[in-house]
């Protein structure tokens, strides 16, 4: 993609926010969100996989990739809703398949427990985990100094110096390729911005608010009667950092009463590193006809 190339998809208005949407395919509708930090195109290798069979939705968080900023820091809630407007927005109405990784794994399970009718199943990729997760004193001034550190680094620069050879890293640190598949001008357009680089700083700012606010929700809100699938990165060292994250993600499934499956050989981008096994999972939810 060229540096004046439109990206594909379209701007929605959804909450009074510019969103970057990308819609393709047909049949029963599954919506895919990124973790922290991440767009749309990190889902790039797993959608020609589902696009024969299924209905994919695609979106950048506010401020991400080529959306709009935030007008509120994230929160469980806000961002169960933002999935629900973003169909609202494209008139796909019925029940979809839920995919979260990481981060987004909050935003996918809050939605199946506020959005039960609308939740055809749910598949965590490699998601957050926060054992006995409860909130962090000074959370609005964490958000101000996360605020600040964002127009301190635009203004010296500093994402266009450094945000893609930081998004380059931390991918080639995350997956057992060590590559980042995603072309280069396209991750000089959104990672090299001071837009992108404040919204990677607020989720992560707000990140455990939104793993205890889930908490809260898991306790008056129950999920509905669709399935959860639970898919767990293993890079196959053995270390006992594996062992230990494989452990807590199967007491999530346990938890969830989900499909349980690590995933071998992968790191924690499993989009990069086994797309198939994600497409197989969404492509096990049965079809549900409203």
């Amino acid at each position: 993609m060229s540096g004046t190339e439109r990206p594909p998809g379209r701007m929605l208005r959804v909450g009074g926010i510019a969103l970057h949407v990308v819609r393709e395919g047909s049949g029963p509708v599954c919506v895919l969100s990124a973790g922290l930090g991440m767009g749309w195109f990190d889902w790039e290798p797993v959608v020609p996989l589902l696009t024969p069979h299924r209905t994919v939705v695609r979106f950048d968080r506010p401020g991400l990739g080529f959306s709009a900023p935030p007008a509120e820091p994230p929160t469980a809630a806000a961002e169960a809703a933002r999935i629900a407007g973003v169909l609202d927005a494209l008139g796909l109405t019925g029940p979809a398949t839920v995919v979260g990784h990481s981060l987004a794994g909050f935003h996918a399970e809050a939605f199946a427990r506020l959005h039960p009718e609308r939740t055809a199943g749910l598949v965590l990729v490699d998601g957050s985990v926060e054992e006995n997760a409860r909130a962090v004193p000074g959370r609005e001034l964490r958000t101000a100094a996360a605020h600040v550190r964002g127009l301190a680094f635009a203004t010296a620069g500093l994402p266009r110096a450094l945000g893609p050879a930081l998004r380059r890293f931390s991918v080639r640190s995350a997956s057992v390729k060590r590559h980042d598949p995603a072309p280069a001008d396209l991750v000089r357009r959104t990672y090299g911005t001071g837009r992108v680089v404040r919204a990677i700083l607020m989720e992560n700012t707000r990140y455990r608010d939104v793993a205890a606010e889930l908490e809260e929700l898991r306790t008056h809100h129950g999920l509905p009667p669709a399935p959860v699938t639970v898919l767990a990165a293993s890079p196959g060292t053995g270390s006992w950092l594996e062992r230990r994250w494989l452990q807590r993600q199967r007491a999530l499934a346990d938890r969830l009463d989900a499909r349980f499956e690590a995933v071998a050989p992968a790191g924690h981008l499993l989009m990069y590193d086994r797309p198939q096994a994600i497409a197989a999972a969404v492509l096990a939810t049965p079809f549900v006809r409203v």
